[in-house]
């Protein structure tokens, strides 16, 4: 079965991370930086500069949340810490387990054709993870797929209540399909690593990093999968 084109754009789906992970040096630096403020008990916040256009896209889905499905509001306000705005080169969304946040890529949130609708959607997803990480389900690489088919059904569950979602829904049933078939090793390791490392360059380029540091950079994953490949080859 092909992967979905939303999974080729490595829509909102859970980044892997160690179970004793805890917030990097510059996690917290950039959450010392950034801007937010607290609703419903929920920290939500951006690291964008101002005026903070993806912050006001992520406070009107959680006010649409609110609006078609209250226990859907109660599960993301009481199961995470945080909603934070930033740039993430792995994926346009993930559940971040050292803060216990959903944090969403600005480019993801401020897209052209990006709707509340989808917004509130990845806030579902990634509040699921977060809720299943509480029960005590951690998102090892063997769990991966049935997790992401129960955050995935959380999704058309919560689109069921909204109106005019026909086309999101459609989406969301085509890549929770291609998930439940297994056909693919997006959720490995090795793929998780491999999206992070293409995603670091294009977020450099995104900054307008100058070209001897994104050619740096090029070097460095180059050198780091070529002494993958010959560690796994031995």
């Amino acid at each position: 079965m092909r992967q979905p084109e939303s999974l080729q754009r490595s829509r909102g789906l859970a980044v892997a991370a160690k179970a004793d992970r805890k917030p990097t040096r510059i996690d917290r630096l950039a959450l010392w930086f950034s801007k937010g403020s607290t609703i419903d008990g929920l920290w939500v916040g951006t690291f964008e500069s101002e005026p903070h256009p993806a912050l006001r896209r992520v406070e009107e889905a959680l006010k649409l949340i609110k609006r078609h499905d209250t226990l859907g509001y109660t599960r993301v306000t009481r199961d995470l810490d945080r909603i934070w705005v930033n740039l993430l080169p792995s994926a346009q969304a993930h559940y971040d387990r050292s803060l216990n946040a959903c944090v969403l890529d600005e480019r993801y949130v401020l897209g052209d054709t990006m709707t509340l609708e989808k917004i509130a959607s990845t806030l579902i997803h990634e509040a699921t993870h977060a809720r299943l990480e509480g029960w005590g389900i951690t998102y090892l690489e063997a769990r991966r797929v049935p997790i992401e088919a129960i955050c995935l059904r959380r999704e058309l569950s919560f689109l069921n209540k909204l109106p005019d979602t026909e086309a999101l829904r459609d989406e969301i049933a085509r890549t929770l399909e291609w998930c439940v078939a297994g056909e693919d090793d997006y959720f490995s390791d090795v793929s998780f690593r491999a999206r992070d490392e293409d995603g670091q360059i294009e977020t450099l380029r995104h900054l307008n990093a100058p070209d001897w540091i994104i050619r740096w950079m090029t070097r460095l994953i180059g050198r780091r999968r070529k002494r993958a490949s010959v560690s796994q080859g031995s």
